[in-house]
């Protein structure tokens, strides 16, 4: 099955092949990759890894990239990999053409205006240059346990799990303000993930693709994501400290 997804990402856009995994009820998962926590001389046997694993996708990007190193590991990953790799930008400054698209993020759960449009307004000449295909994305962080670098950078206060109404309202309103995805975000290294029932309330009430990460850290969790309705689950820091996680999501 995963075989034929890589054939069909050659063929349909990124966000073609995401409603057509979605229609077919086809799991996806997103490994995300920090350009500041790898080194360049480990790219290549990281990707291994994900090659040999089920993952579909490879996200770029953090909340800071303070050395400039994202340019240098997208093209490293490029020469290792068939997968589609996506900019997950922390900032304007995050965005390369050697990507292939970028989750044009809006922080639709906080009101700090900077993360709402500045960033984006800031943004827009490099990509229209970049050719990048651009995925605009309603950014909704949730409470995942503890402070994470989204909150602190972006200064804005995360939803907490239990305000169930407010976490719906907010997705609903990124749908209609026409985002063509919802990502439901506890933060790196979040200590509890998006819990199973939001998912399936948010999943339930929307008609665009749903993406939830942070604080995954297993199989199990990984599994109460998509039966709560995830179409992408995002893992990120359950591979930066533990790689042999990988052994445990081989094709």
């Amino acid at each position: 099955m995963y075989r034929e997804l890589i054939c069909i990402f050659a063929i349909v856009s990124i966000y073609q092949n995401i409603l057509l995994a979605r229609k077919n009820s086809q799991k996806l998962l997103a490994v995300l990759i920090d350009p500041e926590k790898i080194k360049i001389g480990t790219v290549q046997n990281f990707i291994k890894l994900v090659n040999q694993s089920i993952a579909t996708h490879i996200f770029v990007g953090g909340s800071t990239d303070q050395n400039n190193d994202l340019k240098a590991v997208v093209i490293e990953i490029k020469k290792h990999t068939t997968l589609p790799v996506i900019l997950f930008p922390g900032d304007f400054s995050q965005v390369t053409p050697q990507a292939d698209g970028i989750l044009f993020l809006s922080l639709i759960s906080g009101r700090n205006p900077e993360y709402l449009i500045e960033q984006q307004v800031q943004a827009a000449l490099a990509i229209k240059e970049s050719k990048l295909e651009v995925i605009p994305t309603g950014y909704i962080l949730i409470d995942g346990g503890k402070e994470t670098a989204v909150a602190r950078v972006s200064k804005t206060a995360p939803i907490s799990q239990l305000d169930f109404e407010l976490i719906l309202k907010t997705a609903l309103a990124g749908e209609f303000s026409g985002k063509k995805v919802i990502y439901l975000e506890a933060g790196s290294g979040a200590t509890v993930p998006v819990e199973s029932n939001i998912i399936a309330l948010v999943k339930s009430n929307l008609t665009i693709p749903l993406i939830v990460g942070g604080g995954i850290k297993n199989i199990s969790q990984i599994n109460d994501a998509y039966d709560g309705g995830a179409d992408m689950v995002v893992i990120g820091t359950a591979f930066e400290k533990n790689p042999s996680f990988f052994n445990e999501l081989k094709k």
